[in-house]
């Protein structure tokens, strides 16, 4: 079977054309076994690129490195439209740039586009903001969580939950180098209140267009970089008021450009994409 690896800021994703048919050609075992970074190809996931459904070009579904099935994955959709826009330039369909598709995920219809830059910029939706939204019981199921007090390792953080189609846990800190996120992360992603897990990022406020960050993604870990993790983590400074609407989120593998629109309420991503090799196994 071919594959093709891709990564976005250090986020990678073994890459397979699915289009034939509508389900993934491998099971949610088989992923594990092809991400394995020492007996397999080593990935954060599989994704595979699906017929379209409901009016969309094509159709993502991603199974994480643990064999769990992702709502959506932001570095993810961008590397899945530049292996798209490849695939369609050896068939000898290469779009002009840029180019937008609109892609059926489990969070919805999202819709990356290729820009001539070699960048890809996603419109992510909006933001859920309820508690049972993300789902969390950390508040009533129609309250917003922000700046909610949790305890996790025997010390009480101060977290804002957002939904990007996927939860996320968001946590305000002085200095994320200092943070003990291999022995924290698996707490806040198995915590009860978080009856489907969570994705926990640390986040360091340098100004108010700039912000580090570090991520333990549910069911992959400590990854380089989340899209959709990022995404939130704007829309957690906007809401707590530490962070103006479109910022840079530098993280581990690299920065990402994230504004949370005003206008209609809708979050934008633009980082890269990249093509690391192409095999069979």
């Amino acid at each position: 079977m071919e594959f093709t690896k891709y990564h976005g800021l250090g986020n990678d994703f073994i890459l397979i054309d699915n289009r034939h048919q509508s389900e993934p050609v491998l099971t949610a075992e088989d992923a594990v076994l092809w991400c394995d970074r020492h007996f397999g190809i080593g990935a954060d996931g599989v994704i595979f690129a699906l017929p379209g459904q409901s009016g969309t070009d094509y159709t993502m579904r991603i199974f994480n490195s643990d064999g769990s099935e992702p709502e959506m994955c932001g570095n993810g959709i961008r590397c899945l439209a530049q292996f798209i826009g490849d695939l369609e330039a050896s068939d000898g369909n290469a779009a002009t740039l840029p180019y937008a598709y609109r892609i059926h995920t489990l969070a919805g219809t999202i819709t990356p586009e290729l820009q001539t830059n070699g960048q890809v910029t996603v419109d992510m939706g909006q933001p859920y903001l309820l508690a049972g939204e993300i789902p969390t019981t950390l508040a009533a199921a129609d309250e917003k969580v922000v700046s909610q007090s949790l305890i996790v390792a025997d010390r009480t953080w101060e977290v804002t939950c957002v939904s990007m189609g996927n939860p996320h846990c968001i946590t305000f800190v002085d200095d994320v180098a200092a943070i003990p996120l291999e022995a924290l992360g698996p707490q806040f992603e198995h915590h009860s209140v978080f009856p489907k897990r969570i994705n926990t990022e640390f986040i360091q406020v340098v100004r108010r267009d700039y912000l580090k960050m570090r991520v333990w993604e549910r069911g992959a870990g400590i990854t380089l970089a989340c899209g959709t993790g990022a995404c939130a983590s704007l829309v957690a400074g906007v809401l707590t008021g530490r962070c103006d609407r479109k910022a840079t989120l530098e993280l581990p593998g690299g920065p990402l450009q994230i504004e949370w629109s005003e206008t209609n309420n809708r979050v934008y991503m633009t980082g890269p994409a990249e093509k690391v090799f192409a095999g069979s196994r």
